[in-house]
């Protein structure tokens, strides 16, 4: 198959919404359709012994909560999809922030009881940033919430763009028949009472035809009546308001049920965009450029704790990626060749020969990459986007075991590499902190640093208001600055100073003395 037809049947696109709406549930069904997986695992039941895909860490089943971002990639009906299933507690909101840089598209699942939730807003403002095409998955229909056109209404106001239902749901809760496809025009009737594997479908092409009256009594007339109303409502679905991330088309359903995830992905696949043009520092990129192009947006420290692996998570941009095939790391200047690059199914990885434009590869990796950097066929590219931002919580982390003082060192290390969390040396007193932008995060790097490199810390607490990284052309007024501040002067893990103000009054001080250095509150300027 030719570049350009690859390009074009590849789907890339992040689950994104607030935690507990449905995310990975969602992202079960669609692999289950896809006929990834056979049989749908649960993110929480006790019924359910079969644990989530995309929830591989240990830590995520036991909390029932997804903390990294995980990858898989499928066929269905001709199309390659590759799902990204992101984090949606606030906590590990950075993962999913640069998560959004490696795709072309997103499907936003909202819960139908609760609405749209805080960190869902934040998550828009991300894709509204890139003008990122969206689609709404109103989730949890088999449960009573608010009413479809409230809900309507609330997507609009909230996330502050136009909405289009294309499917439409027959009652809710524990009367909830189904969904009209108003896409494909057919409605779909689930008559399997098994909620774990995908039930029948009841396919009828005419909404007026008596015959629906039998399936979907009582509640045939309302659904025509509202229907009508839709049609008279809102804005006939354009293609390309979708693509330009102006129109949200919405798709109602539930997930734990299969109840109207056929009908978004056979939509999707249909509208979503395959690979669009990305923009570097020095160009913009096109994906139908024979040359290879790329970014690492993810580091994996473990993702087998057999072979203690650091896996690289690549984009590709543009071009073929082929199997031990040199390609330029732009940052280190160096050619680096990769015997097993992988694709990934979460935590699974297969060995690939070749990957395509939209695809996510897994890069083993010695300590080469950080996140950000590029690799190409030769040129001397960076692509832009892939920020760390100011940490919101500080601690300082000590060691809980003096005979485990190396793994400590090795597991803080790679940890860090990976994004979830930065880590600041004091040069006053050479103490290392951990700042994140949550409190669970400290939990998880806790758990992770004693069951996957055997050490354990301890946290004490530091008061610290706010990091800046420092920069300055005024040579004298920066070490002069440097040498006033002394106890509050850190380096981040690549060297770069970095200012831990202990107030906001101290940080607004030092702005005013020195006019000539540069307080950046993310780590890419």
């Amino acid at each position: 198959m030719s570049l350009e037809k690859e390009i074009k049947r590849r789907r890339t696109f992040a689950i994104i919404s607030h935690p507990d709406a449905g995310k990975t549930t969602l992202t079960e069904k669609l692999l289950l359709f896809g006929g990834a997986i056979h049989v749908a695992g649960a993110v929480k039941s006790n019924k359910i012994k079969k644990g989530a895909t995309s929830d591989f860490m240990e830590i995520e089943r036991q909390r029932g909560i997804s903390v990294a971002t995980s990858v898989m990639g499928f066929e269905y009906g001709g199309v390659k999809i590759n799902i990204l299933d992101t984090p949606g507690h606030q906590d590990f909101a950075e993962d999913t922030f640069r998560t959004l840089t490696a795709v072309d598209s997103v499907i936003i699942v909202v819960d139908s009881a609760k609405g749209v939730e805080a960190q869902t807003l934040k998550l828009m403002e991300v894709c509204r940033m890139r003008s990122t095409p969206v689609i709404v998955f109103v989730n949890k229909l088999d449960r009573n919430g608010k009413d479809p056109f409230e809900l309507l209404d609330e997507i609009e106001e909230q996330l502050k763009i136009s909405v289009r239902p294309l499917s439409w749901p027959i009652s809710m809760g524990p009367s909830f028949k189904g969904v009209y496809n108003m896409y494909h025009n057919n409605l779909n009737l689930f008559s399997s009472s098994d909620k774990q594997t995908i039930g029948d479908v009841v396919k009828v092409n005419d909404i007026n035809d008596p015959a629906i009256d039998k399936f979907v009594a009582p509640f045939a007339d309302k659904m025509r009546e509202e229907l009508e109303l839709v049609n008279g409502c809102y804005p006939e679905f354009e293609i390309q308001d979708y693509l330009d991330g102006k129109l949200a088309p919405v798709f109602f359903g539930s997930a734990l049920n299969n109840f109207g995830v056929q009908d978004l992905l056979d939509c999707f696949i249909d509208i979503a965009p395959s690979p669009r043009p990305i923009q570097a520092i020095q160009r913009e990129v096109n994906p139908y450029e024979s040359t290879l192009t790329g970014f690492v947006f993810k580091i994996h420290a473990n993702m087998d704790p057999n072979h203690r692996d650091r896996i690289a998570f690549f984009k590709i941009c543009s071009g073929k990626f082929e199997r031990n095939t040199n390609y330029l790391h732009t940052r280190l200047g160096k050619k680096l060749k990769f015997a097993t690059p992988t694709a990934f199914m979460a935590e699974k990885k297969s060995i690939i020969d070749e990957a395509f434009p939209g695809d996510i590869v897994g890069i083993h990796d010695t300590g080469n990459f950080k996140i950000g950097d590029t690799l190409s066929s030769g040129e001397d590219l960076q692509f832009k986007g892939l920020p760390s931002f100011s940490p919101l919580m500080f601690k300082y982390v000590e060691n809980g075991d003096p005979m485990k003082y190396k793994q400590l060192a090795k597991g803080v290390d790679q940890l860090m590499d990976e994004g979830v969390a930065q880590l600041f040396t004091n040069k006053f007193n050479g103490r290392k902190i951990i700042g994140t932008v949550g409190a669970l995060q400290y939990e998880v790097i806790q758990y992770r640093l004693l069951h996957e490199y055997g050490a354990t810390c301890k946290y004490e607490p530091v008061n610290i208001y706010k990091a800046c990284w420092i920069v300055s052309d005024n040579k004298a007024q920066l070490e002069d600055f440097k040498k006033r501040k002394y106890t509050n002067i850190a380096f981040d893990k690549h060297g770069r100073d970095v200012f831990l103000a202990d107030s906001m009054y101290s940080l607004q001080m030092a702005q005013e003395k020195f006019p000539d250095v540069k307080f950046h509150f993310t780590s890419e300027f």
